[in-house]
């Protein structure tokens, strides 16, 4: 069994390589809108999101969830933790890549 630094190392790596695969699939114009902090606070947000609204505690088969409704909520997030003012319509494409990974690494 993992010890709990060893733990943090894997998350830490993980983070990592979900940043990577982000920055890939952004269009050019928005590789250099978002710094790396900014990310990882967008995908602490996404799962805030996710978990508060209730999707994580679903039973069904299929969630069907809204991009844009979540990348509208999580720049309005970022508004209001005064971590930045994003376009909900940028920050869009970091909910779909981290859809995107999140079912390639299931």
């Amino acid at each position: 069994m993992p010890s709990f630094e060893d733990e943090l190392r894997m998350d830490e790596e993980e983070n990592r390589r979900e940043i990577a695969f982000i920055r890939e699939r952004l269009p050019q114009e928005l590789k250099s809108y978002f710094s790396d902090d900014d990310l990882y606070y967008l995908m602490d947000a996404i799962v805030d999101y996710y978990y508060d609204s209730g999707i994580l505690e679903s039973t069904a088969d299929e969630v069907e969830i809204d991009m844009q409704q979540v990348a509208d909520a999580v720049a309005a997030q970022a508004k209001n933790d005064k971590v930045g003012t994003f376009d909900p319509e940028a920050v869009f494409y970091v909910v779909e890549a981290d859809m995107d990974f999140q079912e390639q690494n299931a």
